[in-house]
Formats: structure tokens, sequence, C-alpha cells
């Protein structure tokens, strides 16, 4: 009898309570649906099992950056302990909705200069995650479309000028540029309605390549972006591996695959007790190369050896 009251006791215990992480995603679940469940797969790792521990509340802002501030509200309605924020709106939204529930953002060139954190080492606040350092990055593939094509000297920089730091990144192209000995051209694409008009300007300015800055914007509209950057039948350069298609020579930049679930690291830490405050912002130490080989045919380019030889993935 004693063993048998042992035994009910025992599953008398409470069962373990369920953790709510909301994830204010950009675009939809058949365009990013794949990075969402990289940093689910990174919080089972930690083991945190969705539907027994944990539960997730997915926000989609579809290709509407301005949807964000609403999406955020409705997530801390919903009483979510952290908020996900994986692009630099989303993290801009959150920030501005909620000064105590904890954000984990990535996809942020300069979270000191956007005032989301105090410095990188002491964030200081309830934000806390990964800067991505797309100035610095958008320098070494500037150098990178250098090597690949030493004879083009003038060199469209395609900005988003509503992006959140479009002068920094045009100050980084400029300095990259006259580093090499190039010439920087400036070219605005604000909306997907000025895609056509830019590759326009691009082809007038008498461009030879084409280096397309990083932007949530250009992520989300990549198909059309990359029809009209094919009609400058100019070697193009993006900063993701998603964003090439058939027709992009080159990308350079994080895997967001990898990036995605290293997220995870954060959020288990806030859910075991510890402070944004006190977690400092890191930043990537590996990117990817992604060469296309069709694409340098087409264009009748021969990619140098040693810059093949570079790249983590060649695409046949």
């Amino acid at each position: 009898m004693a063993l048998l009251g042992a035994h009910r006791v025992g599953h008398a215990q409470p069962a373990a309570a369920m953790r709510r992480v909301g994830y204010l995603g950009a675009s939809t679940t058949a365009i990013g649906g794949h990075l969402r469940d990289a940093f689910k797969q990174g919080m089972r790792d930690f083991g945190w099992i969705e539907g027994s521990n944990i539960e997730y509340r997915i926000a989609w802002s579809g290709t509407d950056v301005d949807r964000f501030d609403a999406l955020a509200a409705d997530l801390i309605g919903q009483q979510v302990e952290v908020i996900v924020a994986p692009n630099v709106q989303a993290a801009v939204a959150a920030h501005k909705a909620t000064k105590t529930i904890p954000i984990v953002f990535i996809g942020v060139s300069d979270p000191v200069g956007l005032g989301l954190v105090a410095s990188l080492a002491r964030p200081g606040g309830n934000i806390t995650g990964m800067s991505t350092q797309n100035d610095d990055v958008l320098r070494k593939r500037i150098e990178i479309l250098h090597h690949a094509v030493p004879t083009a000297r003038r060199i469209a920089i395609l900005l988003n000028e509503n992006s959140p730091t479009p002068e920094v990144y045009w100050a980084a192209a400029e300095a990259a540029c006259a580093s090499l000995g190039l010439v920087a051209l400036r070219v605005a694409a604000n909306t997907p309605a000025q895609f056509g008009v830019a590759a326009e300007q691009i082809v007038s300015q008498r461009a030879q390549a084409v280096v397309v800055v990083s932007s949530l914007l250009y992520y989300l509209e990549r198909e059309g972006l990359q029809e009209q950057m094919q009609t400058t039948r100019l070697p193009v350069v993006y900063d993701l591996r998603e964003q090439l298609g058939s027709s992009g020579l080159l990308s350079y930049g994080v895997d967001t695959v990898v990036i995605y679930r290293y997220l995870a690291k954060w959020v288990d830490k806030i859910l075991r007790g510890a402070k944004p405050a006190d977690l400092p912002v890191e930043r990537p130490t590996q990117f990817a190369l992604v060469i296309n080989l069709k694409a340098a045919k087409a264009l009748g380019l021969t990619i140098p050896q040693a810059v093949l030889l570079r790249a983590d993935v060649v695409i046949q």
C-alpha cells in the first residue's frame, strides 16, 4: 500500500508550465517558414519542445513592413514572454511597443545607432541579439566582386532609401569603392514599382556591375528584383543566397538558416531567468560566398580560380 501511495503522489506532481514565445516574422509562411523552423530547431536543441513546454505565437507581416507596429502590439496582448524580432523593422517596432518584455533580434546592422541598445557589450534594456554587420559585409562584398570581375570599374550601388540606415550603407559602399579605385554610382529603389526604373538608371549611368545592398524589401520582393536586374545584363551581387535566383552572379553574407537556429541561444537563456540587459549583443563570425557559374557563363565571364577556391558553394 505504501508503494501504491507513493506512485500516486508521483503522478500528482504539477506539470511544467507552458512558456509562450512570440515571433514577429517578415513575409509569409511560404517564404519565411524555413527560417522560423530553423529557430524552432534551435529551441528543440535546448530542450524546448513545442506543445510540451513551449508554444509559439507567430505573426507574419506579409510584404507590408508597415504592419510590424500592429503585429507587435498584438503579440504583447497575447502575453508572450519573449518576442523574437528577426529583422530590423520588427526589432524597432517591438522595442517601441514594450520596454519590459524581452526582445531578441537579428538582422540589425547598427543596434547602437538605432537606439536599441546602449552598447554591444552591455545592452542595458530589454533587448539583445545578433548584429549582422551589414555595412562591414557590404565592403567585403564589393571587394569580392572586384576580384571576381576586375574589369568592372563603375559599380552601381542599389539602395532602399526607406530602410533604417541607408546612409550608413552608402558611406560604406563609397569607401570600399574608393579604396579599390572604383566609381560608386548611387541608385535608389524604395518600392517594387521602382525596380524597373532603377534598372534603366543603372544602364544609363554606364555601370559595369551592380551591388544590391541588404534590405528587407529586396529580400521579400527578390523574384521581381531579380527579373529587373537581369535586364541590365550586368553582374549582380546580393547579400543572401536566397536572392541569387538563376541570374545573380554571387552572394556573400551570413548563412540565414544557421543564424536563425543560433537565435535560440538568447531565448533559452531568457526563459531560464537571464536578463537581456546582461546578455551581450554578438556579431556573426561565419559568412558564406556563393558563386553562380551558370550566370557567369550567360554573361560571358570567367571567374578567376582564386575566387572560386574561396567559395563555400559553387552553382554549376
